[in-house]
């Protein structure tokens, strides 16, 4: 059996249209096939549009998170819930096609665990957004020591041992493209051409790309810590020769300079270099206080399919129910 998990928050424009390509694609795999719909707390229609179209397509499950818990903790519900031997990531927003998910199907029929889909080009972003990720994916690849492939999203495929090694990661602070790349496996990577959103708007805006941004760099390195070490100790050596150099002035040559301009800006910097540190600090401490809560990283509101024992997809009429 096939999981697509997908999640979803406010996303009612798009729903009838990616459920009809959806079910096209569906038939043209073969065997079952498990859509499982995370709402992440969505205000329109969206949960009311699944559970509709559900009543014609048995094969539709809705996952009802009790609040807006971010992409991160929704992603994290599916992969805990998806009952498929395979399972397949993917935005409501039609940004990553659909039909690409039969190549993806054969390529783990030949034995791979996991098919990165890799972005060749990303139509309907801004070059500024384009120009930041790249530098991000870079820099993280410098100090990680699980590289993250570049131009990756969430489009993915994953096998059943891939996605339980995943569900067995404890951290409450998820960055999943680190945690993709940490369990590794058995990989082949495919590129795609990205479409525009179809329609509504995105749900990322800059502060929450920076939030996400800083999320994976303090969850899967702790180079910045040793950075700060290196820039206080400059700073540390930077002031104490200069403080001996005016030492000697004055002994030796008798020159006597006021310094206040140069004591200013050497208090401004070392100012700035504390400051850094301790909020470089503050960042990893935070996230050591919210591991030591233990709180769950979602809270499943409601189920559709809560109430079924043993749930037998019918999007595609196949198969005995041994294989579930």
């Amino acid at each position: 059996m096939l999981s697509l998990v997908i999640p979803v928050h406010n996303e009612a424009e798009v729903i009838p249209p990616l459920l009809a390509r959806l079910n096209k694609v569906c038939r043209q795999i073969g065997g079952d096939v498990e859509l499982l719909f995370v709402d992440d707390g969505s205000h329109d229609n969206s949960v009311a549009l699944l559970l509709k179209a559900r009543r014609s397509t048995p094969g539709i499950r809705v996952l009802q998170l009790s609040r807006n818990f971010g992409k991160e903790a929704a992603v994290s519900a599916g992969l805990k819930h998806a009952r498929g031997d395979a399972i397949i990531l993917l935005d409501a927003d039609l940004q990553d096609p659909p039909e690409l998910i039969p190549d993806m199907v054969r390529e783990w029929h030949k034995g791979a665990d996991v098919v990165l889909m890799k972005r060749r080009s990303r139509a309907g972003e801004s070059w500024l957004k384009r120009a930041t990720a790249s530098l991000f994916y870079r820099i993280i690849n410098r100090i990680s020591d699980a590289p993250i492939p570049v131009d990756t999203g969430d489009f993915r495929l994953m096998s059943r041992r891939t996605v339980d090694a995943l569900n067995r990661l404890p951290e409450r602070n998820r960055y999943l493209k680190g945690m993709f790349a940490w369990v590794g496996m058995k990989t082949v990577t495919l590129e795609f051409d990205r479409d525009p959103r179809l329609a509504g708007q995105t749900k990322w805006n800059y502060l929450k790309l920076m939030h996400l941004a800083m999320e994976g760099i303090t969850s899967f390195s702790t180079r910045p810590l040793r950075i700060a070490l290196v820039l206080g100790l400059m700073a540390a050596t930077l002031g104490g020769l200069f403080g001996t150099w005016e030492v000697i002035r004055t002994l030796v040559f008798g020159i006597s300079t006021p310094g206040y301009a140069s004591m200013i800006a050497m208090i401004t910097f070392l100012s700035g270099v504390q400051l850094l540190c301790v909020g470089l600090l503050g960042e990893y401490v935070g996230r050591i206080y919210m591991e030591t809560k233990q709180r769950p990283v979602f809270i499943v509101a409601e189920d559709s399919d809560q109430s079924s024992r043993h749930f037998v997809p019918q999007l595609r009429v196949a198969g005995n129910d041994q294989n579930h």
